[in-house]
Parts: C-alpha cells; structure tokens; sequence
C-alpha cells in the first residue's frame, strides 16, 4: 500500500511540474494582460466606494420581486452569500484542475485571462450605470435610519484609495445596477457551460445562478431591476467580447504544445512552415503517382523496379516457347 501511494504521489508530482512549467511560460507572456484585469478589480472596487459617499437613503421602491418573494430578514443574508462563495470557490477550483488531472481542455493562464476580460467589461459598464443614477438602497443597512447609509466626507485621500476592505465592501451602499454578485455568477457559469465537461454540472451550475437571483432579491440587497439587468448584459458582454478574443487551444487530442506564436528567422510562423511542409509532401505524392519527375533516388529505384519486371517477363516468355522454335 505504501509503495503505491509513493508511485501515485510521485506521478501527481510530475503532472503538477509539468503543467507548472508550461503554465508559467503562458504567464511570462500574458502577465501585463492579467495583471491589468487584477488592477481593474480594485478600481471597481475604488468606484464602488466612491458612490457610497453619493448615496442618500429613501423610502423603498416599488418592486415586483419584493411583492413576489417573502423578505428573507437580517439574520438569513448570509444564504445568498453562502450561494455565491460555494460558486465562487468551486470554479477556482476547478480553472486549476488541469495540475491534477490527466485530462484537460484548456491552459489555466488564458482562461483566467479571458475571464478577467469579461469581468472588466462588465464591470465598465456597471460603474457607468450606478454613477449615473444613484437609487436609495434596500439592503437593511442602506435605509434611512442606519448609520452605515451614508459616509461622513474623507479627511484624506488614503482614506478612499484603501476602500475600507472588507467592511467597506460588505457593506457598500449605492452601486446597484447591477448587480456585482451576478456579474461574477453569470461569466462563471457561462465560462464552465463553454469548457466544463460535465452536462450535469452544466445544468447544476445554471440552476445555482437562478437560486442566487432569488436569494439575492429576498435578502433586499438589490432591486429585481439590478438582478435582470445583469442578466441580459452580463451574457451580451460574454458573447461578443468572447466572440473577438482568439480561441484558446483544445487539449483533449492528448497534445501538451504551447499554444505561442513562435517565427523562424524568415518570419514564418509554425502553423505557415508546417502547411508548406504538408504541400511539399503533397506535391510529391502527386508526382509520383502521374509518373512525372522526382528526384534521382526516386528515378533509380524505378529503373531498378523496371529492370526487374522486365527480366522476369522475358524469363515467362522464354518457358512458355517450345524450343527449337
């Protein structure tokens, strides 16, 4: 039993090395691309507690969702939360399943970095939406009454740029449309339904963003409005900022190559190089069987095939004589 687990650690460890190395060659190129996308998340961050000093408290608004959906209540905010960390972690974990498994459909580095270009988008046009109206908040500590509904003017500018983490985040007021919980679910469950490989998680994961909807609305921290809206722009995002980014390389045919443009002192890229390879073989092949020039190797073997043929016709002619003729 011992001698097993030590050949089976040793084969993870070898699978986890491997991997390492090519995903750090992927890194040590797109590291400026990622780099900008974890940069973004804090000025997303920074803008969300920039409205916060905007926000003013008011009556409710009228909603469909609240009418519709019994309110939750302080104590039972943390199921919606619990909802979107079980998300969350479940498709980290999973973007670095390609360490461990022996299957794999994608490199590591170029789905986060795609990931993180859906983010940014949506999160552009999320700061966009909540500065240019600013609606009085429904989550509990948003109302008129709470301390935490408005913020006192900062003595300073560190006082902004360091946002106040993690309480500044729990409890924002003002960055409503839409929702930053949804944005997260929403690329998460699309990116898995595109790369993922189970269709149960498939529909699993979809089922997850439908119950995060819900909770989100019944735990009153976003309007219906803010939910739907991430809806329909978070999968427009997807669509075409996905649909102009280059596909990643599929790794389920087994093949481990660095998806990386590499040129040869001509210029040529691997993919041009290998194609005139491929015509060039093709070329020959079709010489050969038209009978035209080859080169001389090709010509002697021939010559060579020819004589034979010919002796052993002669040889056939001269039994089927009878002598003396």
């Amino acid at each position: 039993m011992a001698i097993y687990i030590a050949r089976e650690a040793t084969k993870l460890w070898r699978k986890v090395s491997a991997e390492t190395s090519v995903e750090l060659q992927l890194l040590f190129e797109k590291w400026r691309l990622l780099l900008a996308g974890l940069v973004f998340q804090y000025i997303h961050g920074l803008a969300a507690r920039g409205v916060h000093y905007l926000h003013r408290p008011g009556p409710l608004l009228q909603d469909l969702g609240f009418m519709a959906l019994p309110e939750l209540g302080q104590d039972k905010g943390y199921l919606s939360e619990s909802v979107f960390t079980f998300i969350f972690i479940s498709f980290l974990l999973w973007s670095f399943h390609p360490f461990i498994y022996h299957s794999k459909r994608f490199y590591t580095v170029l789905l986060w970095r795609r990931v993180l270009a859906f983010l940014v988008a949506s999160q552009f046009l999320r700061i966009i939406t909540f500065y240019s109206t600013q609606l009085p908040g429904p989550n509990y500590h948003c109302r008129e009454g709470s301390k935490l509904a408005t913020l006192p003017p900062p003595h300073n500018a560190l006082e902004v740029l360091l946002i106040n983490f993690p309480r500044g985040v729990l409890f924002g007021c003002g960055d409503l449309i839409f929702s930053s919980h949804m944005i997260f679910t929403l690329v998460f469950v699309r990116t898995y339904h595109k790369y993922g490989s189970k269709r149960l998680i498939k529909l699993l994961a979809w089922l997850m963003a439908i119950i995060q909807s819900i909770l989100i609305i019944a735990s009153r921290k976003h309007y219906s409005v803010d939910v739907i809206v991430a809806w329909y722009t978070v999968n427009l995002v997807v669509f075409f900022v996905d649909n102009k980014l280059p596909e990643m390389p599929d790794r389920t045919n087994g093949l481990s190559l660095l998806p990386v443009t590499t040129k040869d002192k001509d210029g040529r890229t691997k993919e041009e190089i290998h194609k005139l390879e491929k015509d060039s073989k093709m070329e020959e092949f079709h010489k050969l069987l038209n009978g035209n020039t080859v080169d001389s190797t090709d010509r002697r073997q021939r010559v060579q095939m020819n004589g034979k043929h010919g002796e052993d016709i002669n040889h056939t002619l001269s039994d089927a004589t009878p002598n003396g003729t």
